[in-house]
């Protein structure tokens, strides 16, 4: 919008509310005068004919004439010429009516229908002795009335006149507002189209000035200065910049090749890595971009996450909502990992494996591996509730963590790259997720986790494991965000146990594992000690036993 359309639109209306204000507080005025005027005028003319009516009357009384028909016929013929005397205009109208809506006297030039005369009595039936004063339509015409009763005859009397003769001067001053609204409009339209022509052609000009340095880049145009004012030192000020701009832009042209050259080498970085990492990790590493492509040793947390009997959930549906589920699954989940600043290394089927410490290192990645891990397993509830509403099957997850050295870099080819993560310590995680499903666990890590997070969540030893492809045993534990103090009794039982057990104690194991399952009657992991307990009290290992379980499924 332009700045003279805006100067309009505000001047303009405040003009036009000043002129409305004043017209209608004159015409306010006015009514409220006039209205005084008119009561005051047929009030008086009615207690005029009121007065003279109770004369009559008491002539009447005076002479014990009261029921004589003619007598009172003669004295309601006087009220009437009385009240024709005090008629004052040929529109005004002095009239009476009776208790059966009959009109029983008329002074003046109108007609009365029957009907009009019901209302015009209905409308003092409220309080008979009261004064009224209203506005109605009488044979077609706008009329003021004041209306009074008078007992003795049982009339009801009412002086009327047109209302245009009262208000006819009213309505004229609301008129010549109008005119003089709509003229004092025009006119000031006018007036400010004028002088906003006359403020806004410097700026105009500056405008196509900067249009035409910007279609030609051509610095050398200038702004004439039309007026020594704000305005002018505008242009005075604008014609300084161009020079400026000028001699900066011959030296941006000196340094374009080499700005050129760099935003090149820039965009090939961040379109490599774009491909795998997240954008706050490309932000946090350009600094060094030559360490970006270089492989590395690090310790770092590895997180798998799998759903459980994918394959079966994927039969019973149909192919275009199995996807649907499965992106809102990833999304729910790969949101969770990025909050903790870890990565999603790459998927595998319905499978997730994200890392945690590279190619940025935190101060506790393993602590945010499974903050995660807890966090995707709660945020599962809400998945599979909306799961149920659309009738779809819920998912079942397993999460296995390790942390460990690893090797972290670019591997492929120049065709296809992957920033990935491989070593002993990923496979670990990939079977710790394998684990989770044979010892109904949802969520399992490594002893080498439990080390970098000791203290800061309630964690508990499931088992010493060998799992397919080493030989030595591996402690798995699991975690949560928050136990109560039932569980946590019985948690410290069960790590006092697994003590005990180890040493081949098996028979004082056996007796705290029970009282594990006294507080936790459907604890699996102590009824697993419990049984094997049992069977060593039975049979004892041999004395090379050192309670790892030989697992070799995935």
């Amino acid at each position: 919008m332009k700045i003279r359309i805006k100067i309009l639109c505000i001047v303009v209306p405040l003009l036009a509310l000043a002129v409305i204000m004043v017209g209608g507080a004159s015409y306010f005025l006015a009514v409220t005068a006039v209205n005084k005027l008119a009561i005051g005028s047929l009030n008086f003319k009615t207690e005029e004919v009121i007065s003279y009516a109770e004369g009559q009357w008491n002539l009447l009384v005076d002479n014990n004439m009261v029921g004589n028909l003619s007598m009172e016929a003669a004295a309601k013929i006087a009220i009437e010429d009385f009240a024709r005397g005090i008629l004052r205009s040929p529109t005004e109208v002095i009239f009476a009516i009776d208790e059966a809506a009959h009109i029983a006297m008329m002074a003046g030039d109108t007609t009365i229908l029957p009907e009009e005369a019901v209302a015009l009595l209905d409308s003092t039936q409220v309080k008979q002795e009261a004064r009224n004063f209203f506005f109605t339509r009488i044979n077609g015409f706008e009329r003021v009335v004041y209306t009074m009763p008078f007992p003795p005859f049982g009339w009801q009397i009412f002086v009327t006149e047109e209302r245009s003769q009262f208000y006819g001067p009213v309505e004229q001053i609301f008129r010549t507002s109008v005119f003089i609204l709509i003229g004092t409009l025009i006119i000031g339209v006018l007036f400010l189209f004028m002088m906003t022509n006359y403020l806004t052609e410097p700026i105009e000009s500056v405008v196509s000035t900067m249009k035409y340095i910007i279609e030609k880049n051509d610095f050398t145009k200038t702004v004439p200065l039309y007026y020594k004012d704000e305005i002018g030192e505008l242009s005075y000020t604008f014609n300084i910049m161009i020079q400026n701009l000028d001699i900066a832009y011959k030296q941006i042209k000196a340094y374009a090749f080499d700005a050129a050259v760099a935003q090149r080498r820039e965009r090939k970085i961040r379109n490599i890595f774009q491909l795998y990492v997240p954008a706050n990790v490309i932000d946090e590493l350009f600094a060094s971009p030559e360490t970006m492509l270089l492989g590395a040793n690090r310790d770092i947390a590895i997180l798998f996450s799998d759903i459980r009997s994918f394959t079966t959930i994927s039969e019973k549906m149909r192919p275009d909502d199995m996807v649907n589920s499965l992106n809102r699954y990833f999304n729910v989940m790969v949101n969770i990992i990025m909050d903790r600043e870890g990565i999603v290394d790459k998927y595998i089927g319905d499978a997730i494996m994200a890392i945690f410490g590279a190619p940025v290192m935190h101060e506790n990645d393993a602590l945010s591996a499974v903050l995660a891990g807890l966090e995707m397993s709660e945020k599962l509830d809400e998945f599979n509730a909306i799961q149920i509403k659309l009738g779809a099957p819920e998912f079942r997850i397993g999460i296995g963590i390790n942390y460990g050295i690893v090797t972290v870099g670019n591997i492929g080819c120049e065709r296809k790259m992957n920033y990935t993560v491989i070593g002993d310590s990923v496979n670990l995680a990939s079977r710790l997720e394998g684990l989770t499903k044979i010892y109904k666990e949802p969520f399992l890590f490594s002893e080498s986790v439990y080390e970098q997070i000791k203290g800061a969540l309630p964690c508990r030893t499931i088992d010493r494991v060998a799992v397919k492809g080493k030989t030595l045993g591996v402690p798995v534990l699991t975690a949560r965000r928050s136990i109560t103090p039932v569980e946590q009794e019985a948690w410290n039982f069960h790590e006092h146990a697994v003590t005990l057990y180890y040493e081949r104690r098996f028979k004082e194991s056996l007796a705290v594992f029970e009282k594990v399952c006294l507080l936790l009657p459907n604890d699996l992991a102590s009824a697993r000690y419990i049984e094997r307990c049992k069977r060593y009290i039975q049979a004892p290992p041999p004395e090379q036993w050192n309670g790892v379980e030989i697992m070799y499924e995935k």
